[in-house]
């Protein structure tokens, strides 16, 4: 919504916005764009870009969904510019826009420490790998949409978090944008259009409610609301999955219950906590998990360990093994990934621990230690230096 509303010729009222670093990297990039922003409590007033300057820094900090999206933006809007961020955002890399601008005229350059591209985005015919990141395709959609001349968008299976791709679609048609579905995976979009501004209320967040979910599956009595629970988020998938690792999804006979976490796969580290903490669990579609802010199994493995539960990663599963939870003897480690910190802190809200590199939970939710505290939860931080144990 940020960045439509940015694209938008006049002013846009946002309701609902966290402080986060991921929300704080996309509003430094829109003014990058040339939007101007003004962001108090959880309102940001957005005035839409004019002509947009060129080659512009775009400070994306470590926000591999900002980076994603902005880079065929600029292409659209100025003629490309700079892509700075953490060193772990450029190692995740852009590999697929690397492949897509090949042969299109669009210079592309990396170092350790940013990305530059220069050159114009042209309408035409993409088709982009669906087992990479849906960013890539959100990215496209926004930017194809400025072009004067109709574009195509052929997403190729098998499509991993499709849902984050319906989430594209109906946010640039509440802002005037259309894109149809000309059949499954391939999208269509008419050249021309133009973003519309307006006043809009954000609804809850289902990816980060999964860990409010996760506390009241392992026992914590709290009431969530703020939902809509017809929401066309994918993570609201949580709810069902905690039941399935609680036991209260039977399975048929002869058929494993399994997870498939292909669409989801933000919700992996936390249903892994739930699954050590409850019944143990089996998933599928785990192999993205490797390109996140941390690999995602093999963090989550490594920490399980301390609890005393063993974690087996394979290449696209990972099976969480049942058995008695332990307070860990060690310091638990938040590898530098709001998502660990967050699951670890419902395992340790059973055993106790001491979890290292708390500070990480700013990505995507600043309040989270502030709420836990308020529900309850004892809590102790210590500084050090800037960084942050809980």
């Amino acid at each position: 919504m940020l960045i439509c509303a940015s694209l938008a010729q006049g002013k846009s009222t946002l309701d609902g916005i966290s402080s986060s670093e991921d929300m704080l990297a996309t509003m430094d990039c829109i003014k990058a764009l040339g939007a101007e922003v003004s962001f108090r409590g959880t309102k940001a007033q957005i005035k839409g870009i004019g002509s947009g300057s060129r080659l512009p820094v775009f400070p994306c900090r470590e926000s591999g969904s900002t980076l994603r999206f902005m880079i065929p933006i600029s292409l659209a809007v100025c003629g490309g510019g700079v892509f700075t961020g953490t060193q772990r955002l450029m190692e995740r890399g852009i590999g697929v826009y690397e492949e897509l601008f090949k042969n299109s005229g669009i210079l592309l350059e990396k170092d350790a420490g940013s990305i530059t591209l220069k050159g114009t985005l042209k309408p035409g015919t993409f088709r982009i790998r669906g087992d990479i990141s849906s960013q890539f395709i959100t990215g496209m959609l926004y930017a194809l949409s400025l072009l004067e001349e109709d574009s195509t968008i052929e997403v190729l299976p098998p499509v991993e978090s499709r849902p984050y791709i319906d989430i594209t679609v109906a946010v640039m048609k509440e802002f005037g944008v259309d894109v149809k579905e000309e059949r499954e995976n391939l999208f269509y979009i008419k050249g021309g259009q133009s973003y519309q501004p307006g006043d809009r209320k954000i609804e809850g967040d289902w990816s980060n409610a999964a860990f409010l979910y996760a506390l009241q599956s392992v026992g914590h009595p709290l009431t969530i609301e703020g939902l809509n629970d017809n929401s066309i988020q994918g993570d609201k998938a949580c709810v069902g999955f905690l039941k399935q690792l609680n036991g209260e999804v039977q399975k048929t006979d002869g058929e494993e219950l399994k997870i498939d976490l292909s669409g989801t796969p933000d919700l992996g580290p936390v249903l892994f906590a739930c699954a050590g903490a409850l019944r143990g669990g089996v998933f599928s579609g785990t192999k993205r998990l490797r390109i996140k802010e941390s690999d995602r199994a093999e963090a989550m493995a490594e920490e399980l360990k301390k609890f005393g539960i063993t974690c087996l990663v394979g290449d696209n599963d990972v099976v969480v093994l049942q058995g008695p939870l332990q307070k860990p003897r060690v310091q638990l480690s938040g590898h530098n990934d709001h998502r660990i910190v967050m699951a670890l802190s419902v395992l340790a809200s059973l055993t106790g621990g001491t979890i290292d590199g708390a500070e990480a939970v700013r990505k995507s939710w600043p309040d989270f230690f502030s709420e836990m505290k308020r529900l309850g939860m004892d809590l102790e931080e210590r500084n050090k230096e800037d960084d942050h144990e809980y």
